[in-house]
């Protein structure tokens, strides 16, 4: 695969959008396609128009789709949010409104062809107006607006020795962007992904109308949007759980040449107490030891490393985590030999790293300001993350990981796997997930360049038809469906009833158009 394009993405979508803003143009003064009355709002003030508003709207981190707002919505307050929701739903043709977090969003989910993106950020810069983050240290539980990002909460939340349980792998997303998805991580297995972490919602619904729900109060729109994909309703606050914050982590990796022993020691360590987080990833004989999202060897560590992947092709990194505080500083090196035991890595391939709880949780920051600094973070990043069922990843370590991307030697990015609880998610929200037991995150985080993205694409469609011919009843993560029999598979038996939400909370599919589940209005 050719090297990322060191052409920042900024720079690409400038082009992009030049070219399509001379169309948008000529439909002012009536602001593009919106109603000209738009302008007698008061928040008509709040709305943009210009090149850079407009380019930031039009794309995200995939960097492969561009959808051209009218609009861009910099709100100062919910109620700027709620103005024009419930303008767009008096409309006779109401128009589309996409709330836009860190737009970390692949495929163009947050994006508003000819409608209106909500900048949610714009409520971090007025939060008096807003959330914020309010933490309640009697109470365990932090109110966060859904703007925040969760580096921040986590920052907020430590100075009261308190942290939330579920975490994503990188911090810099919105906890409303999180939370309409599912938001997991190594923790997940023991604590649920964090949709199951939160007690209560302040949500905007597609109608208009400003809503506090909970399990207890106003459950059904509780449950849609949490894992709802945004087109329910916007969340502008959640109650997220917390606990008490460790100070520090073992941090251990073990390196395995057999897939099937590598899983069958994950599955056991997830059974087992004491564990606080577990994840696995792969290494290629064509790709270094050490990548942008983990660079966890040392130069002499690396060399083993290699020399070892030339003998099998394919390794397989486990790695777990305990945490530790002073009281448990003394003890937690003989912890951390308790979970190794009955383990069946590799002998004399095991490391580990000592560092605190923030420095652990922030890893990927790190690899992200390198990328940034060589021009290797606004790239096309065709991502694939799918949740593979236990009884069938074995086929597809052999379908896919061996017979199509080693074969192939295309990608070069992060290659995850690790299994998950089916216990800790809650059926009754809109997250779908395998109906077994446990089954496993495969996160494939390809990045490309502007000239061979589309390869990676292609071959994430053939990993995709694979699974299908074989039978792999697998769900996409960040979906990413191109019809709407795609989407009611799957859905399955939730699919009657995300259409019934749908119809109650914004009955004129003016949310979220991006996620391409319901016909544009």
């Amino acid at each position: 695969m050719a090297s990322p394009s060191l052409i920042p993405a900024h720079f690409i979508v400038f082009f992009v959008v030049s070219r399509l803003m001379s169309i948008i143009g000529n439909l002012r003064p009536s602001k593009n396609s919106l109603p000209c009355e738009i302008d007698s709002l008061g928040v008509h003030a709040k709305l943009r128009y210009d090149l850079d508003a407009i380019g930031l709207a039009s794309t995200d981190y995939g960097n492969i789709v561009h959808e051209i707002p009218s609009a861009v919505l910099y709100p100062t307050s919910i109620d700027d949010i709620i103005e024009l929701i419930k303008f767009s739903n008096e409309c006779p043709l109401p128009f589309n409104v996409a709330a836009r977090g860190h737009g970390h969003s692949v495929r163009g989910q947050a994006m508003a062809h000819d409608g209106v993106v909500v900048n949610m950020l714009s409520l971090k810069k007025h939060y008096k107006n807003g959330n914020g983050i309010r933490v309640s240290t009697s109470g365990n539980y932090a109110d966060v607006g859904g703007e925040q990002l969760w580096i921040d909460v986590l920052n907020a939340t430590l100075e009261h020795g308190l942290a939330p349980l579920s975490w994503t792998d990188y911090l810099y997303l919105t906890v409303g962007g999180t939370l309409s998805n599912a938001g997991f991580s190594g923790q997940t297995f023991l604590y649920g992904p964090q949709i199951s972490n939160v007690l209560e919602l302040d949500v905007i619904t597609g109608k208009g109308d400003f809503m506090t729900c909970s399990k207890d109060q106003n459950s059904e729109l509780f449950y849609a949007v949490l894992g709802g994909l945004g087109l329910f309703g916007i969340i502008t606050r959640a109650r997220i759980v917390l606990a008490k914050a460790p100070k520090r982590v073992k941090w251990v990796r073990m390196i395995y040449s057999d897939f099937s022993i590598f899983t069958r020691d994950q599955e056991h360590l997830i059974s087992t107490k004491g564990l606080e987080y577990l994840e696995g990833s792969l290494l290629m004989d064509y790709t270094p030891a050490n990548n942008w999202r983990s660079s966890f060897f040392s130069p002499s560590n690396e060399s083993q490393i290699i020399s070892l992947l030339k003998k099998h092709g394919i390794l397989y990194c486990l790695d777990m985590v305990k945490y530790y505080d002073d009281e448990t500083a003394k003890s937690v090196d003989k912890d951390v030999q308790m979970l190794q035991e009955g383990l069946n890595f590799i002998p004399g391939f095991t490391f580990m790293r000592d560092e605190t709880y923030f420095d652990f949780l922030n890893r990927v920051r790190r690899g992200e300001i390198t990328l940034k600094s060589k021009g290797l973070w606004d790239v096309p990043n065709p991502w694939l993350n799918l949740l593979v069922p236990k009884s069938r990843i074995l086929d597809f370590n052999a379908g896919v990981f061996v017979d199509i991307i080693h074969r192939q030697k295309k990608t070069t990015g992060p290659l995850l796997v690790f299994p998950l609880t089916k216990i800790v998610w809650d059926d009754k929200m809109s997250a779908v997930v395998p109906d077994e037991d446990i089954f496993y995150s495969v996160g494939l985080l390809h990045s490309g360049s502007f000239n061979d993205w589309q390869d990676l694409d292609n071959q994430n469609n053939e990993i995709l038809e694979f699974c299908d011919r074989a039978g792999i009843k697998m769900k996409q993560y960040l979906p990413h469906y191109k019809s709407k029999e795609e989407w009611i598979k799957h859905f399955g038996p939730k699919w009657n009833t995300f259409q019934e939400r749908k119809a109650q909370f914004d009955p004129r599919m003016i949310l979220s158009p991006g996620q391409n589940i319901f016909n544009y209005v």
